[in-house]
């Protein structure tokens, strides 16, 4: 006998897995989708937000995604199987509002903290791509369901062990109920195109994408960066030159990082900015001016606004290659210092910036997670510019001194007894 889910998801002429059963049967409050690529996860989860807008008066449902365009196309999704039951209790409809009679919202929003503080009494809060997704999002939609008591959904293909959806799979215990769906589990992918791809791409990248592993990121380009983070405990901040990065952004995140450039080299990172959607003034008025500022080659205007405002702002090199050099310099030679909890976005972001697996000998990484890195490759590339050949001891005096060959000695000219020797003189009468 078919369930209530099973007849609604034929009603939409979707002939439904099992474990796709399975979550719209689910009743936790918490739910994680770890699933292969291609599994129709997107698909449940439009079909469980229609569900709960139609069945459930006043339901409000927002759906997030790693990006605004990514969350729009589960909500076109969604009104797609809207469409296909001739519209029922049709208020309003909109590119970004599913409105019906009964009171229930559909609401698809930016991936910014910033924007979405304001929303209040959510019946379900679904994040897609979740892995993907920032920490700083995750932790500022938790506290929208306090009072609701309403259900969040977790859907995902992981991307390596680290975010909040790789901590609530390994570790969040009994607080979530956990979908696992692997390619081996749907029919519509046939093994000859998976045993395709197996070929194709590295084990780790295939166990990812189809076998829902978390695994550790392939091609990483700083993997050594996590080491540069000091261990906690009382720390003496040293003097030096107080200096930073920046990264403009508006859609993308504006990042910036700063800290002390000591005498003798060491570069401690002990402040953070990283902020989506605002203005240059909101992000002017939480940066030091203090500070000579390593800026984004590509932002001439932002770089002009802050001198203005007083902001030392250089403009940076955009030289790739010799900037990931110059960083893994640091990295290598301990001259890169994070203080504990200072740089949590940066940090993060190591883990994901890498080069793209399909080319072993890629030279470029791919664009993306790159935010607060990029300000820290303008900060130590201006740095550090002129010294990459070089290493990082600088030569002292005395043992340039002891390798230099002699100078030659200028010849010396008396010219007092040229003045009285009248064969070196022509007389002009």
């Amino acid at each position: 006998m078919p369930t209530a889910a099973a007849n609604f998801m034929l009603s939409l002429d979707l002939a439904p897995d099992p474990w796709q059963l399975e979550v719209l049967e689910s009743r936790h409050d918490r739910l994680l989708l770890n699933c292969s690529r291609q599994a129709g996860k997107s698909t449940v989860v439009a079909v469980l937000a229609l569900m709960e807008a139609l069945l459930r008066a006043n339901s409000q449902i927002l759906l997030l995604s790693r990006s605004y365009r990514q969350a729009c196309e589960l909500f076109r999704t969604i009104i797609t199987f809207y469409e296909r039951l001739e519209r029922p209790m049709k208020l309003r409809h909109s590119a970004h509002l599913l409105e019906l009679s009964n009171g229930s919202r559909i609401i698809p929003l930016p991936c910014k903290e910033e924007t979405i503080r304001g929303f209040a009494g959510i019946t379900l809060l679904v994040i897609d791509e979740a892995a993907r997704v920032y920490d700083d999002l995750y932790r500022a939609v938790r506290p929208m369901l306090a009072v609701s008591q309403g259900r969040m959904v977790l859907l995902s293909t992981p991307y390596g062990k680290r975010g909040f959806f790789y901590e609530c799979w390994a570790k969040g215990g009994d607080d979530w109920q956990r979908i696992l769906v692997p390619a081996t589990k749907i029919a519509r992918i046939r093994p000859e195109f998976l045993d395709r791809e197996r070929r194709a791409l590295s084990d780790a990248w295939f166990r990812q994408e189809y076998g829902c592993s978390f695994e550790t990121q392939e091609g990483v380009v700083y993997p050594g960066l996590g080491g540069c983070v000091l261990a906690p405990g009382p720390f003496v901040m040293p003097s030096g030159k107080r200096v930073g990065g920046i990264d403009f952004g508006f859609n993308s995140p504006f990042a910036a990082i700063w800290g002390i450039l000591t005498d003798n080299d060491i570069l401690f990172l002990t402040n953070e900015h990283f902020v989506r959607g605002q203005p240059l003034s909101h992000h002017a008025a939480l940066i030091p001016r203090n500070v000579l500022w390593y800026c984004d080659p590509a932002g001439a205007n932002e770089r002009a606004e802050l001198r203005r405002a007083d902001f030392k702002a250089l403009a940076a090199k955009n030289s790739i290659r010799p900037g990931l050099a110059a960083v893994t310099a640091r990295i290598q030679t301990g001259r890169l210092k994070i203080l504990p909890g200072a740089c949590p976005n940066l940090l993060l972001e190591a883990g994901l910036y890498r080069y793209d697996p399909r080319f072993k000998d890629a030279e470029t990484p791919l664009d993306e997670n790159n935010h607060a890195l990029d300000a820290l490759r303008y900060l130590v590339y201006g740095l550090d510019e002129r010294r990459l050949a070089r290493g990082p001891r600088a030569v002292t005096q005395e043992a340039a001194n002891a390798t230099a060959p002699p100078k030659a000695e200028k010849p010396k000219r008396d010219w007092w007894k040229w003045w009285g020797n009248e064969a070196l003189w022509t007389r002009v009468s």
